[in-house]
Formats: structure tokens, C-alpha cells, sequence
């Protein structure tokens, strides 16, 4: 398995982000993600730890599809590939209704049928540099304007990955079908085909396999003795993303746990979170639950919980080290990659 960090930019000052993912570097990681949700945007950061890194791959995790044109996220995407020296992968994502009505007052309809099409523009200019497209959602050039087919001024590439964040059966068909990765969250080994299963499905459809997609997961890592005390302090976010990560009728994280066993759990904690009894909510998850949804534990615990990652199917982990500090961080992911490593071999 191949090991990748995530960022978020505003979790911290930003030269301490920066020495945090050139030292990742140097411990080995292969893949630096940059986040983007309702704070930062993920290509400035990008951009500025290009020249700060020399070997790892760069990618947007994710870029979410309702704030961007789709050829906006083509030269986005060509910009940053051209900076780095080829080390950037594109993560795409729909995001959800809170984020793309509330925040960027676009609508959320169809998702699905504008992801595919914008991922099939994208290509096109990958590809062409130059793009003429005739969608349900896009058309370019608009119709009945002054517009036409115009030419990027930068060079094409074809060799740029496209990644889909997906967790709904539908959007799990596309990824299987149209991209070369999937980032994937909210994962139970043990529960994993409620994933696969849509992947493999919509892998066939392209007269392809699961194998063909870079299947990159992503939880915490921490290490401690009292276990019991790590699990009670990571129910409250367990719990947010439960109830807290969209409305009381569309919350695509607690769908998908509920897809791998914890449908009774997660309507439980969602209908508490919901009326604003948040304390009982995080208290309504069991502790089960937070070690199978994370690495968490003794050495011996992860290395266990790595060991069914890589059975399950994921060929990168994303790894969140746990740590106060940026040396504490940056000593968990040291011990975690060491793990990862062993487990591979």
C-alpha cells in the first residue's frame, strides 16, 4: 500500500503546514491530498507546496464541482500538473446541498449527471485543449450566444489522474466506470462491500476491474495504551459526521455507515444530533464503531486494522496523524508508515 497525508489549510499556521508535509516527505509519504470544504480553496495551497516538495504527488481532495466550470477545473488542473512537474492528481467531488447552495448558491440537482459530464469535458481538454460539448447540463459554447470553441494557450496532458470522492451506490457506479481513483471516507473494512460492490459494478459496465482504480482510504492514526480513553474523546466527531454533515433528509456519511451494518447507530444518533442533544449523541456510539472506523490503538491494533484495509481492497491509505504538535504529528506518521510498510510486505 502505498501511504498519503491529508491537509486542511486552515487547521493550522501555515508555515507549520508547509514544514509538516516537507518533512512527510522525507519520511517517505507518497501523495500529499489538500482538502477544501467551506474554508480554504485547495489549489493556492497546492501551488505554493509545488515548489516547496520535490517528489511526492500533489491532489485536490476534493474539489468540489459546483463552484468551478468544468473548464475552469481543466486549466486548474493542466496549471498545476505544469508546476509541479507532473505530481498532481485531481480529486473531484459533487459535495453536498448545504455546501453548494448555502455557500455557493449554485444548485445541487442532478449531481450525478454533472459530475459525469464534467469529468467528460475535462478530458476533452486534457486531451484537446479545445472543447466543443453538447450535455443535459453544459453545453459549450452556450447556444445562442456570441461564444465559440476557444483553444487553451497551454500545452495539453492526458497523463493527469482523475480521483472521485463518492459514497452513494450511484456515484460509486461512476467512479468505477469513469475514473482512476476513488477517495473514499467513513470506511469499515469488515463492511466494505456495500462499496466494492457498486465499484465492480460500474468497473464492468467500462469492460474493466475494481483493480484498474487506485482505491484510497482514509482515517485517523493514533497510537496510546488507554483505548478505552482514545475512544471516548473521538465519539463527539464520529457523532458530527453522523448527524452534523448535512440536513436531517440528506446526509451522505451517515447513509454509508449505515450501508455497512450501523443503520440502527446512525439513525439513532442522527435523530439525537438533530434535536440538539448533542452530548447523547456522541455517547449513542458504541465503541466498536470508533475502532473499526479508524486506526487507533496499540501498535499491535493498527497493524491489525491496516493489515484489513489492505484484504479489503485499498491500495493507499490516507493517514490523519493524531498529535498536538507538529513533531507529535509528524512522530505518528513516522510509526504509521513504518506499519504500513510491514503490512505491504
Amino acid at each position: 500500500m502505498r501511504v498519503s497525508i491529508q491537509l486542511s489549510a486552515e487547521a493550522a499556521p501555515w508555515p507549520e503546514l508547509v514544514d509538516y508535509v516537507v518533512e512527510a516527505e522525507r519520511l517517505g509519504v507518497d501523495l500529499c491530498w489538500v482538502a477544501e470544504a467551506w474554508g480554504c480553496d485547495a489549489p493556492s495551497p497546492l501551488g505554493y507546496l509545488a515548489a516547496k516538495t520535490e517528489r511526492m504527488t500533489l491532489g485536490s481532495a476534493v474539489l468540489q464541482i459546483g463552484s468551478r466550470s468544468p473548464v475552469l477545473v481543466a486549466m486548474t488542473a493542466l496549471t498545476l500538473a505544469r508546476i509541479s512537474g507532473g505530481r498532481f492528481a485531481l480529486g473531484l467531488g459533487a459535495s453536498g446541498p448545504q455546501v453548494i447552495e448555502g455557500l455557493h448558491g449554485t444548485p445541487f440537482a442532478h449531481p450525478l449527471g454533472r459530475l459525469r459530464e464534467t469529468v467528460e469535458i475535462i478530458r476533452r481538454v486534457f486531451a484537446e485543449g479545445r472543447v466543443e460539448y453538447e450535455g443535459r447540463h453544459f453545453q459549450l459554447p452556450l447556444p445562442g450566444g456570441e461564444g465559440k470553441a476557444i483553444r487553451l494557450s497551454q500545452p495539453t496532458n492526458s497523463d493527469i489522474a482523475i480521483y472521485l470522492a463518492s459514497l452513494s451506490p450511484g456515484m460509486l457506479r461512476l467512479t468505477g466506470e469513469i475514473a482512476d481513483g476513488w477517495l473514499g471516507t467513513s470506511f469499515v473494512p469488515e463492511g466494505a462491500p456495500a462499496y466494492f460492490t457498486h465499484l465492480e459494478e460500474g468497473a464492468r459496465k467500462a469492460g474493466r476491474a475494481v483493480s484498474d482504480l487506485d482505491v484510497c482510504q482514509g482515517a485517523e492514526v493514533a497510537f496510546g495504551d488507554d483505548v478505552a480513553e482514545m475512544v471516548a474523546t473521538r465519539k463527539p466527531g464520529l457523532a458530527f459526521s453522523l448527524g452534523g454533515m448535512g440536513s436531517a433528509t440528506s446526509n451522505f456519511y451517515n447513509e454509508a455507515y449505515a450501508r455497512q451494518g450501523f443503520s440502527e447507530v446512525a439513525e439513532r444518533v442522527q435523530r439525537l444530533w438533530v434535536a440538539g442533544r448533542r452530548a447523547e449523541a456522541a455517547a449513542a456510539v458504541p465503541d466498536e464503531m470508533v475502532l473499526a472506523t479508524t486506526l487507533i490503538g496499540t501498535e499491535p491494533m493498527v497493524k491489525e486494522r491496516l493489515r484489513a484495509w489492505r484484504q479489503a481492497g485499498v491500495d493507499t491509505v490516507r493517514l490523519y496523524p493524531a498529535g498536538d504538535t507538529v513533531d507529535d504529528r509528524l512522530s505518528t506518521l513516522a510509526r504509521a508508515i513504518v506499519l504500513v510498510r510491514e503490512v505491504s510486505r
